[in-house]
């Protein structure tokens, strides 16, 4: 299994806006194209608040090659995005990198 960990820093005040986006539509169309919903964060305590963190999952990086610009190219992704940034833009700024378990790691 492959982990993508994605940082998402936002606009000024526009993380409500990200949160609702993706809870409303985001989530459901990565199922719909094969990724696997892991978790989602937001900070409580310390720096970087208006941030999301988000881990989402792959069989393998062809997976995710295969599955992420379906995702991405999806008409109703581009509506969903187009709606929700009509006063602007969500994000600012995206980090995002690879991971996998160790042997030891629960999750696996």
């Amino acid at each position: 299994m492959l982990y993508e960990f994605r940082i998402y820093d936002t606009m000024p005040g526009r993380l409500p806006d990200l949160l609702a986006r993706f809870r409303n539509h985001t989530t459901k169309l990565f199922e719909k194209h094969g990724i696997k919903n892991v978790g989602y964060f937001t900070t409580a305590v310390g720096d970087y608040s208006e941030r999301l963190t988000y881990i989402i999952a792959f069989e393998s990086m062809a997976h995710r090659e295969k599955v992420w610009p379906a995702f991405a190219n999806d008409p109703e992704w581009a509506k969903v995005k187009a709606e929700s940034e009509k006063n602007g833009l969500l994000v600012r700024r995206v980090f995002n990198s690879f991971q996998t378990p160790t042997d030891f790691s629960p999750l696996q």
